[in-house]
């Protein structure tokens, strides 16, 4: 399918890797002109090389998404190098696993930066240039931890849903230049997963990482965990005009594992 996006620009945070890295894959390859950034400027560099050859022209910029300041300097690279931004796609790392009486006061601060701050700060930075657009979208990457808690995973459960809320109501305070809507991933291959199976096998809930990585698919019908293009080809979708009619939209990506509606 031609999503009709190709020659629009992406800004595309915390996506040298994972499901952030799957989303500019997939817009670059629609023809997309897509901003990636993160903070290991060795991994920027590679994916920006691997991602080189597709159809879409990615440039990689340096940025730390808890830091305003570099956030708009990257919506700034962003609209000097293409002239505008038409799409903005918000993703974040992991923040600490553990239970309630496992976190420290500072990780609640750090989660509330990394997951709600980041995407405040960058659709701030790129309202005026999506509203210029002829089809300005976000699409905020989050989780469905924001529908179903997971055991473990405290800061995710409850910070992740500022998100949701944020998403909900831009949906309709920028309408109808903007539309504004959220992914919610369940298990991806990524690097996130590899660190949460590691610490489940360090904390004896699992013999071997191999039974670890599968217990992350069992309570999902599809049988297995997402690749991060998967994902990917989700967000390019919600950027383009097939769906127009898409805003306040918080659309699983998740093989089937929420039992809710």
């Amino acid at each position: 399918m031609n999503l009709g996006i190709a020659g629009d620009t992406v800004i595309v945070t915390a996506s040298s890797a994972g499901l952030g890295r799957g989303s500019a894959e997939a817009l670059a390859d629609e023809g997309a002109n897509v901003v990636i950034c993160g903070r290991d400027s060795d991994r920027l560099e590679s994916t920006e090389r691997e991602l080189s050859g597709l159809d879409g022209s990615v440039v990689g910029v340096e940025t730390d998404i808890t830091s305003k300041d570099d956030i708009d300097a990257l919506v700034e690279a962003a609209v000097e190098e293409f002239g505008g931004v038409d799409h903005v796609v918000t993703s974040a790392g992991g923040v600490p696993p553990g239970g309630f009486a496992d976190v420290t006061e500072a990780e609640w601060y750090g989660a509330f930066d990394m997951l709600v701050m980041s995407a405040v700060w960058t659709v701030k930075a790129a309202r005026p240039h999506l509203e210029a657009s002829d089809a300005g979208t976000i699409t905020c990457i989050t989780s469905t931890t924001v529908k179903e808690v997971a055991d473990d995973l405290i800061l995710s459960n409850a910070v992740r849903r500022g998100v949701i809320g944020l998403v909900k109501s831009l949906s309709r305070e920028l309408a109808p230049s903007v539309r504004v809507n959220a992914v919610l991933p369940a298990a991806h291959e990524t690097s996130r997963i590899e660190e949460l199976v590691e610490a489940g096998v360090e904390r004896g809930d699992h013999d071997t990482y191999e039974a670890g990585l599968q217990s992350w698919a069992d309570d999902i019908p599809l049988g297995r965990i997402g690749d991060p293009r998967e994902l990917g080809d989700v967000v390019a979708f919600l950027a383009s005009d097939r769906a127009s009619f898409v805003t306040g939209a918080c659309v699983p990506v998740d093989g089937g594992r929420l039992a809710s509606d």
